[in-house]
């Protein structure tokens, strides 16, 4: 179902399917994007702060995009992303975890300038299988309103 402006209210939720964190992808994902020991070198991590290897938070943020786009909380209505007020990793992901995504809607705001659109904040947050939050980020989207029926 196709969801526009009108459709939504603070306080809405979606919840996405889960994904599963392999080695394979932490690894692939850190040495092309964010190649730092703890990411990298499962030797390096066992003696590092995190006592072993962690996802980079950057691909803890791509999962996050790519979970929420998948899930189409607004069907086929596109939602273009505006910017982000915050982002916070409160645990480190590791290989063997599964993620999911709980988006909430916590603002709405019809545009002035422009009548056909209006700016939605959302808090997305990534849980663990433990129910622990991973990942938070507070993103404003352009959403568009319903269009107006033929005459």
């Amino acid at each position: 179902m196709d969801r526009f402006l009108e459709d939504l209210s603070v306080g809405d939720k979606f919840e996405t399917p889960a994904v599963d964190v392999t080695e394979e992808e932490v690894l692939e994902f850190a040495r092309r994007y964010d190649p730092q020991p703890m990411h990298v070198d499962a030797e390096a991590a066992a003696r590092g702060a995190f006592k072993g290897l962690i996802a980079s938070g950057w691909h803890t943020a791509a999962l996050v995009m790519k979970l929420n786009a998948e899930a189409r909380m607004l069907g086929n209505t596109p939602m273009l992303g505006m910017g982000v007020d915050g982002l916070q990793w409160p645990l480190p992901v590791r290989p063997g975890d599964t993620l999911r995504v709980i988006t909430e809607v916590t603002k709405i705001t019809p545009s002035e300038s422009k009548p056909q659109f209006g700016i939605v904040s959302l808090t997305c947050t990534a849980y663990n299988q433990q129910g622990q939050a991973v990942f938070i980020c507070k993103p404003n989207c352009w959403v568009p309103r319903r269009p107006a029926a033929p005459k």
